[in-house]
C-alpha cells in the first residue's frame, strides 16, 4: 500500500517557521496500530490521517497522532489540514479563494475558514470547542518553580499565578516575569512528575507579557513531555483553553478581543497565532483560533 502525505509549517507565513505537521491522505485502510507507528516514524508534534468521512455535510474525518499518543483535537493540525485540504481542493479546478473545510475530530465536528491567496500563505481559522471549565489556581509555586528551572519570584506578574485548566488535553499555564526568566526555562524531570504529571497535566504552558514582536500581546513556550513531546513550535489547543486564563486575570470587557500569541522562538521556529474572544455578560462565550500554512513537502509513504 501507498499513501501520499504532506508536511506543513503552521502558524507562519514562511517555511521552517512556525509547527511542522505531517498529513498522511487516504488512510482509512489503516488501524490505529498502524497510524501510532507512522506518526512516531515522522516524529514531529502531531502526525493527521485523513479518513473518509462519516456524516454528511464534512470534507473529511481526520485522527491526530503524537509520537506517543492519539489526541482527540489540537489547534495547528485542524488549521494545516484544512488548509492543505482547502488548496488541493481549490487545484482541482473549482478556482476559490475561500474555502469552509469542515472536519470531524474525536471531540467532535469543527469547521475553518480557509483564505487562500496568490503567492503567500494561506490563513485558517476555527472556533474553539466549547470549554465548560473554571481555572483552579495552582497553590505551589515553589514545586512548580523548580519543576521548570526557575525560582517562585519568576513565575508570577501581575495578579496572574498559576493555573490549571482541565479540557482535552488539559494545561497548566505558569505567568513569567519576563523574557529573561522565560530564556531560562528547563523541564526538571525530579521536580514534574508532582507538580504536573501527578495533577493530569498534559502540556505546561509559560507565558509572559514581554513579547519579541510588537504586535504580539503575549510570548509563550510549551512543554508536554508526557505526551511525548519536548517543546512545542505553537500550541492552538492551549491557546484556546489560555483564554479562559486570560478572561480570569484580565477581566475583559463585553465583546471582542483579538491578542497576538508568539512562540517557538527559543527553537528557532517562531510562530504567530491569532487568539480572538467574545465576552458577554461577563463570560467567556467564543474562542476563534487562526494562523497561517504553508506547504514545504510532499511524498509517498510505502507500507
Amino acid at each position: 500500500m501507498t499513501l501520499t502525505y504532506h508536511v506543513l509549517d503552521v502558524f507562519t507565513e514562511r517555511p521552517f517557521g512556525g509547527n511542522p505537521l505531517a498529513v498522511v491522505l487516504g488512510a482509512d485502510r489503516l488501524s490505529a496500530t498502524d497510524m501510532q507507528t507512522i506518526a512516531r516514524e515522522f516524529n514531529l508534534s502531531e502526525t493527521v490521517f485523513v479518513l473518509t468521512t462519516t456524516s454528511p455535510g464534512h470534507t473529511a474525518r481526520i485522527r491526530i497522532f503524537t509520537p506517543s499518543r492519539e489526541l482527540p483535537f489540537a489547534g495547528h493540525p485542524t488549521i494545516g489540514t484544512a488548509v492543505l485540504l482547502a488548496e488541493l481542493r481549490a487545484l482541482l479546478g473549482n478556482g476559490e479563494s475561500d474555502a469552509i473545510i469542515a472536519l470531524e475530530e474525536e471531540i467532535g465536528s469543527l469547521r475553518v475558514g480557509v483564505r487562500m491567496r496568490a503567492g503567500g500563505a494561506s490563513f485558517g481559522e476555527f472556533d474553539a470547542p466549547k470549554l465548560s471549565c473554571v481555572p483552579e489556581i495552582m497553590s505551589e509555586p515553589e514545586q512548580i518553580a523548580a519543576a521548570v528551572g526557575l525560582i517562585p519570584s519568576e513565575i508570577t506578574f501581575e495578579n496572574h499565578k498559576p493555573t490549571l485548566v482541565r479540557s482535552a488535553p488539559s494545561f497548566a499555564f505558569v505567568p513569567v516575569s519576563n523574557l529573561e526568566a522565560m530564556a531560562k526555562v528547563r523541564i526538571s524531570p525530579q521536580h514534574w512528575a508532582r507538580a504536573f504529571t501527578d495533577r493530569g497535566v498534559n502540556g505546561v504552558y509559560l507565558y509572559t507579557r514581554q513579547c519579541v514582536r510588537g504586535q504580539s500581546a503575549f510570548h509563550a513556550r510549551m512543554f508536554a513531555p508526557d505526551m511525548g513531546l519536548g517543546e512545542d513550535p505553537a500550541t492552538g489547543s492551549a491557546a484556546a483553553s489560555f483564554a479562559h486564563v486570560i478572561q480570569e486575570f484580565d477581566g475583559l470587557t463585553d465583546g471582542m478581543h483579538k491578542r497576538g500569541i508568539e512562540q517557538g522562538f527559543e527553537m528557532g521556529r517562531p510562530s504567530a497565532i491569532s487568539l480572538t474572544m467574545t465576552v458577554a455578560r461577563g463570560k467567556l462565550e467564543g474562542v476563534r483560533i487562526g494562523g497561517y500554512a504553508v506547504r514545504v513537502a510532499e511524498g509517498t509513504l510505502k507500507i
